[in-house]
């Protein structure tokens, strides 16, 4: 579906699939407003963010198209500015998202009752584990204490790698070094050092974009020990982070992405996966990249960085 509007959010051009998927004629939606077909578009947000556009910028973000009976239907809404005879014109790319959004919806539901049917049988594991501990004193029950956390990991992770999946909200200009330094504090970090190097911005969802460097830096602390250095660099077309660590073994090479994988007995082995998830969302690539000095590097790119 595809439709031509003015700054004002007019619609000025639509195609026939809009007309058809809406039920609306092609005289009756030329004239009316973005928001009058898209029930959650905000005027006053939806102009703002026009306006920050340059000629050929774009943007993605998720819709909720009225129909003209009024069944709605959940659409991705891809803008790109292109002006014509000095008047701001954006071409606005639609796709309708219902069996997308349906198959998240009964994956969310499948996580939460896994979750629940999961956390139930480990927290009454846990509270015998502390009335054990008031009988006898074992290095057998500190095993099985940690045997819990990994399985409390477990559990978030495949949540957040079930939950979140491709989806990606608002996109915003976030300054690179800024987001690192704060996601670097959330992460146990030891005595490793961070490098932030870049000096770009991005757009991108900050929540999203968060996910992806955490997971990238704590993957980069836990494997390279804990005096690591880490550095993130910025890319003609990314941005990348690296290590002074080990390195991932040549043969290994892209299984490091597969969910569940890890070569350390308290991974969980999904901290890459969920970081490549966040990636393929925004459109964008990760891969793994061995350096020179023999540490781990994961580029990220076909991301649009203004620097």
């Amino acid at each position: 579906m595809i439709n031509l509007h003015d700054a004002d959010g007019n619609i000025i051009d639509p195609n026939p699939r809009l007309c058809e998927e809406t039920g609306y004629d092609k005289s009756t939606l030329t004239g009316m407003a973005v928001w009058d077909i898209d029930e959650r578009a905000d005027p006053e947000t939806a102009r703002a963010h026009w306006q920050s556009m340059d000629q050929d910028d774009e943007l993605t973000v998720e819709g909720r198209y009225r129909r003209k009976d009024g069944s709605t239907f959940p659409v991705e809404v891809h803008t790109r500015r292109h002006d014509m005879d000095d008047e701001a014109r954006f071409i606005v790319v639609s796709r309708d998202i219902s069996e997308r959004k349906a198959r998240e919806e009964q994956l969310e539901q499948f996580a939460s009752v896994v979750s629940h049917d999961l956390r139930n049988p480990l927290h009454v594991a846990g509270a015998n584990l502390e009335l054990a501990r008031e009988d006898c004193e074992s290095d057998h029950l500190d095993r099985v204490e940690d045997a819990h956390e990994r399985m409390s990991t477990l559990i978030d992770d495949l949540l957040q790698l079930a939950r979140d999946g491709n989806q990606v909200n608002d996109a915003e200009a976030i300054d690179l070094a800024t987001l690192v330094t704060e996601c670097w504090q959330t992460v146990e970090t030891e005595a490793a050092t961070l490098r932030a190097d870049s000096d770009c911005t991005v757009h991108a969802d900050r929540s999203r974009l968060k996910q992806l460097f955490e997971n990238l830096l704590r993957n980069a602390v836990e494997h390279g020990g804990e005096s690591v250095t880490v550095t993130v660099g910025t890319l003609a077309d990314g941005f990348y982070v690296q290590d002074d660590g080990p390195g991932v073994p040549a043969e290994i090479g892209d299984a490091v992405f597969e969910p569940g994988w890890s070569n350390l007995a308290e991974g969980t082995g999904f901290g890459l996966s969920i970081a490549r998830k966040v990636a393929d969302a925004h459109g964008w690539s990760l891969d793994y990249a061995a350096t020179e000095t023999g540490g781990a590097r994961f580029e990220i790119t076909g991301v649009e960085v203004t620097r």
